[in-house]
C-alpha cells in the first residue's frame, strides 16, 4: 500500500484556526460503514446514534504548556524548546525538541521561562531531539503554567504574542483532563461539554478512561513511499482496571465500545487480545493501525479531519475502508467542513 493512497486537497482556508465560539457547536458527519450512508449533523446530536449499554471510551490526559522560551546563557542567542516527556532513569532530565538560532551542543546551557528554568544540554538523540536537565526555581508544572505556551500543531498558526494564545490554554483541553503528560491534545475530545456529557449519561451510555500521553509524533510526517515501512513513535498509556472490566461486560452484553479519538482508539487496541479481551495496565504503545487492520475491540469511533497522507488518516481508513473515507472528506470539503484540531468531527458507526 503506497503513502500516496492517502493524499486529498484540502483549500487551506478550510484548517481552523480557531475553536467554534461555543464548544460543543462543530458539525458532525456521521459515515455508516454498513450501508455507506453520510449524514451532516452536529455533535450534539451524537446521543442520536448511540445506544443504552453501550460504553464510549474517553482519553483522560491533559495537555501542558510545553513550549517555553529564552537565550542561550553565554551569547543571549534565543532558543526555544518543547518539553516532550520527562526521562525514565534520571530524575530531572526531559526529552525535548530545541530551535535555536545556533548548532545545539552538548554542555550548552540555556534560561528559559524568564530565566525561572536553567537547561543543560545533557545529550543528543537520533531522532533529532535533545536531553535535557531542568533545574526550577519552583515546581515545573507551575512555572510552565505561567510562562509556558500550549503546544498547538504547526497548522495553527501562532506568533509568540499572539493574543490567541490566551484562548488555546482554555480550548486546547477537554474539559474532563487530569492526567498531565500531553503536547498534543486529544482533539476529538475538545469537543464535549458537561451538558453533552449529562445527555449521554442520560440515554444510559456508560463512560469510562484511559490515558494515553499525545506526543509530536501524532504530526509525524509519514516519509516512505510504502505505508508498511512507517514507524510509530511510541507514547506512554494507562488503561485502568475498570475500564478493562467495562469493555468486558459491554462486549459479554452484545453493545458496542465507541472510542472517542484515535488515541483512545490506539490504546485500546494496543492492549486487546484477537479475541476482544481488553488488559488492564501502563506501557508504550507504537502500535500503527493502516488498512486492512482488523479491529479487536473498537465498534465505533469519534475523530475529527485529519491531514492527507497521515497515520491518523489511515487509521480512519482501516475502520471505515478507504473509498467510503475519502468519499466522506470529499463531501466534506464540497460543504466547507473545518478540518484538524480545531475543526468538525466524524462519527463512524
Amino acid at each position: 500500500m503506497l503513502t500516496s493512497d492517502f493524499a486529498y486537497d484540502l483549500p487551506p482556508e478550510l484548517i481552523a484556526q480557531m475553536p467554534p465560539e461555543n464548544r460543543g457547536a462543530s458539525r458532525m458527519l456521521v459515515v455508516h460503514r454498513a450501508s455507506g450512508e453520510l449524514e451532516h449533523r452536529y455533535v450534539s446530536d451524537i446521543t442520536d446514534y448511540i445506544d443504552a449499554g453501550d460504553l464510549m471510551v474517553f482519553n483522560d490526559t491533559r495537555v501542558f504548556p510545553a513550549r517555553a522560551f529564552g537565550h542561550w546563557i553565554d551569547t543571549e542567542g534565543a532558543v526555544e524548546i518543547l518539553l516532550i516527556e520527562p526521562s525514565a532513569t534520571n530524575q530531572g532530565r526531559w526529552k525535548s525538541l530545541c530551535r535555536s538560532s545556533r548548532r545545539i551542543r552538548s554542555g550548552s546551557v540555556m534560561l528559559l521561562a524568564q530565566g525561572h528554568i536553567r537547561a543543560a544540554v545533557r545529550d543528543k538523540n537520533d531522532d533529532g531531539s535533545v536531553e535535557l536537565e531542568l533545574e526550577c526555581d519552583g515546581d515545573l508544572y507551575e512555572i510552565l503554567d505561567k510562562f509556558g505556551q500550549p503546544p498547538v500543531p504547526p497548522y495553527i498558526k501562532r506568533e509568540r504574542t499572539d493574543v490567541r494564545i490566551d484562548v488555546d490554554k482554555e480550548r486546547y483541553q477537554t474539559i474532563y483532563a487530569r492526567e498531565t503528560g500531553a503536547v498534543a491534545a486529544p482533539t476529538a475530545g475538545l469537543h464535549f461539554t458537561e451538558e453533552l456529557l449529562k445527555k449521554i449519561d442520560d440515554k444510559g451510555v456508560m463512560r469510562q478512561f484511559l490515558t494515553l500521553h499525545v506526543g509530536p509524533g501524532t504530526f509525524k510526517p509519514v516519509k516512505v513511499e510504502e505505508v508498511e515501512k512507517h514507524t510509530m513513535d511510541s507514547e506512554r498509556y494507562i488503561i485502568p482496571v475498570q475500564t478493562s472490566e467495562a469493555v468486558a461486560s459491554v462486549r459479554a452484553g452484545g453493545k458496542r465500545v465507541i472510542a472517542v479519538g484515535s488515541t483512545s482508539t490506539r490504546a485500546l487496541e494496543t492492549c486487546s487480545t484477537d479475541d476482544g479481551f481488553l488488559s488492564a495496565g501502563f506501557g508504550r504503545s507504537s502500535i500503527f493501525i493502516y488498512p486492512p487492520y482488523r479491529f479487536k475491540v473498537v465498534d465505533a469511533m469519534l475523530t475529527n479531519f485529519h491531514l492527507p497522507c497521515s497515520t491518523l488518516l489511515m487509521m480512519v481508513s482501516a475502520l471505515a475502508g478507504r473509498e467510503l473515507v475519502f468519499r466522506a472528506y470529499k463531501e466534506a470539503v464540497e460543504r466547507g467542513y473545518l478540518f484538524y484540531s480545531y475543526g468538525d468531527c466524524m462519527l463512524i458507526v
